[in-house]
């Protein structure tokens, strides 16, 4: 028997050894065309398989790849995907990754001219003056205009005129697939902000493709509505889990986490504190800024009870109280001084912030709501303006109990990194609001879950099953990414979830393969087990963490998903909406991991999960679709 074994073993280790040396190790490095600078996070894999690495931050990639010539897909998002084959002489090989067409074109739209010229460009003449037009006020959707002065062979000597735009958004680094055997663990804070999905509208309106930094994915999942079911035991929130196939990778598999808050009759809910902290500064001096700030506002106020109080502050080249505290049973005295407002001057938002929460601390009450609202453009450019010293002054605020939400207006000069920024270290909200109809969502149908908060610092940690997962990644998310020893870390801020707010994470799943084949993020392990705790059947377990609004401990849930394996069309409508919301994303980014999805799948998806849709959410995103379907000309190449 001894002798039996000991042969088998040693078939078994020859076996080893020869598939070793059917492998070989290919090393190169990618860079973009403009600039020579590494492209990190550029997925590079065998053409048709999950055999993949991703570079570093140096551009750097290693591969495993099987003796013989072989055929690499370099994809990175915003670029064009590059195929190249590698021939069994080749170890190293360097790639040049070229900016897709329309990226080109939106980033142009962002170099400012030597002269800028404000109000409407003048009518064109044979031989026009250089000078500045003097500024109109009162105008609908009034622009800045760049002057560009052209050649007299280009442009017959004439001056063209072209909308200016000093919009600013946090480059997105897309998240990519981890192997389970490397990292078990997914931990990132919850995220209920949706503006960029307004944005993202604003955008198409206006016949655009939207910058790609400008569509964070996990934000237009969850600009809908879902139907889970609010919990009803002592904790404030419930969890949801379940799978299907991927739509478009039908080799891999999608899960989605779904949390639900507990819903709160209004007037069960407790006396607010509201200072609404206005931007009235010269910027804000077109139709879609200050007028609609009034007009979001009014519905606010419209919506505050007697025990309620607000004040209102305002800033431009200072800053200054228009509204000390007020009942909110004295309504036309609140809607008064907004009415008054009007805009000029610079920005001072940082002062305007500090004397907001000056105000919000003399309102403050014990088990009250007390918050400050900001609603701006964004343009901070007096006073303290630093992220460093306002992201210290509102978390110092935070932790004594007064939250910050912020409201974005308008376009042109959106300084979207700022605003979703200020909301997250303020324990609030950040929507965009474009028109009218979103303010009316904001502050009356979800008014509750935009103004109390019923569990802040809510993380999530998810473990993955090796027998079932090879590798995952998170869909969305990027900027919310925690380390796994902030799950257990109280003192770790995270997302907070209002009244009857719901949360959507997808994860994209790379199934066990029963060829051998595997992802190559890092090398094999050495001291790591096979060891598997738990049942076998489990795919993956969700961990949840959450403190009560005056807590400062956190409590914690689990949650297990059993394997599944149906068709995406067998799934839940929610989960199908949400499908087609994150592809629809990924299309706009020019993901690297959008895969086979194109705009008319994702039509077909969205066509079928629409449901009751009782305020037309879900009709208007297939429209968008449409429309982002026409606007973008760009092939992948």
């Amino acid at each position: 028997m001894k002798k039996y074994l000991a042969l088998l073993l040693f078939n078994c280790l020859v076996a080893l050894a020869v598939s070793a040396q059917q492998l070989r190790t290919i090393t190169g490095n990618i860079k973009e065309s403009t600039g020579n600078q590494p492209v990190a996070n550029a997925v590079v894999r065998i053409k048709n398989t999950d055999v993949m690495t991703a570079s570093d931050t140096k551009g750097h990639f290693s591969l495993k790849v099987p003796v013989g010539t072989v055929t690499l897909e370099v994809s990175a998002t915003n670029y064009k995907v590059v195929t190249l084959t590698v021939n069994d002489k080749q170890t190293s090989v360097n790639v040049t990754l070229h900016l897709l067409q329309r990226l080109v074109k939106d980033r142009s739209r962002y170099i400012m001219q030597d002269v800028v010229i404000c109000g409407e460009p003048p009518a064109p003449t044979p031989a026009p003056t250089v000078k500045s037009a003097a500024p109109k006020r009162n105008m609908v959707a009034t622009q800045n205009y760049e002057m560009v002065v052209s050649g007299v062979a280009a442009n017959n000597g004439r001056v063209s005129y072209a909308p200016s735009n000093t919009e600013d958004y946090s480059p997105i680094n897309e998240n990519i697939f981890h192997a389970v055997t490397d990292q078990p663990l997914s931990t990132f804070s919850i995220d209920v902000d949706r503006a960029s999905y307004s944005n993202m509208r604003r955008f198409l309106n206006n016949g655009e493709m939207p910058p790609p930094d400008a569509v964070r994915v996990e934000e237009m999942i969850n600009y809908f509505d879902y139907g889970y079911k609010a919990p009803t035991g002592k904790d404030p929130v419930a969890i949801y889990t379940d799978m299907a196939i991927c739509p478009w990778n039908t080799g891999h598999q999608l899960v989605r986490v779904a949390l639900k808050s507990k819903q709160v009759d209004t007037k069960d809910l407790p006396p607010t504190n509201l200072v609404f902290l206005l931007d009235v500064s010269g910027s804000m001096d077109e139709e879609n800024k200050l007028p609609l700030v009034k007009k979001a506002f009014r519905v606010l106020t419209e919506q505050l009870r007697p025990q309620d109080k607000v004040a209102i502050v305002v800033y431009a080249g200072a800053a200054g109280v228009v509204l000390p505290p007020t009942s909110g049973n004295n309504k036309q005295r609140i809607l008064s001084a907004l009415d008054e407002l009007q805009a000029g001057g610079s920005t001072a938002g940082g002062a305007g912030i500090q004397l907001a929460y000056d105000i919000a601390a003399k309102l403050r009450k014990e088990n009250g709501n007390t918050r400050v609202i900001l609603a701006t453009d964004g343009d901070f450019n007096v006073g303290i303006s630093s992220e460093g010293a306002l992201t210290r002054l509102i978390e110092n605020e935070r932790q004594k109990g007064i939250f910050l939400s912020v409201l974005g207006f308008g376009m042109g000069n959106l300084k979207d990194n700022t605003m979703e920024l200020l909301a997250d270290k303020g324990n609030g909200n950040y929507a965009y609001i474009d028109n009218f109809e979103e303010a009316r969502r904001t502050f009356v149908t979800e008014f509750g879950g935009t103004l109390f908060t019923v569990a802040k610092d809510v993380k999530l940690q998810v473990e993955f099953n090796p027998s079932f997962v090879q590798a995952y990644r998170l869909v969305g998310y990027e900027n919310r990414i925690l380390q796994n020893e902030d799950f257990n870390n109280d003192k770790k801020d995270a997302g907070d979830m209002g009244v009857g707010h719901t949360v959507t994470a997808l994860y994209e799943l790379i199934p066990t393969s029963k060829k051998g084949e595997s992802v190559n993020w890092v090398d094999p392990l050495k001291y790591q087990r096979g060891k598997i705790v738990g049942n076998q059947k489990e795919v993956l377990t969700v961990k949840l963490r959450y403190k009560e609004p005056a807590a400062a401990k956190s409590q914690l849930m689990e949650k297990v998903l059993p394997y599944d394996n149906q068709e995406i069309g067998a799934a839940p409508e929610d989960f199908r909406m949400a499908t087609a919301v994150a592809a629809f994303g990924q299309l706009l980014r020019r993901s690297a991991f959008a895969g086979t999805a194109t705009y008319d799948q994702v039509l077909s998806w969205a066509g079928t999960a629409r449901g009751e849709d009782k305020e037309g959410y879900r009709a208007e995103f297939i429209q968008l679709v449409k429309k982002a379907k026409l606007l973008d000309k760009d092939e992948k190449e």
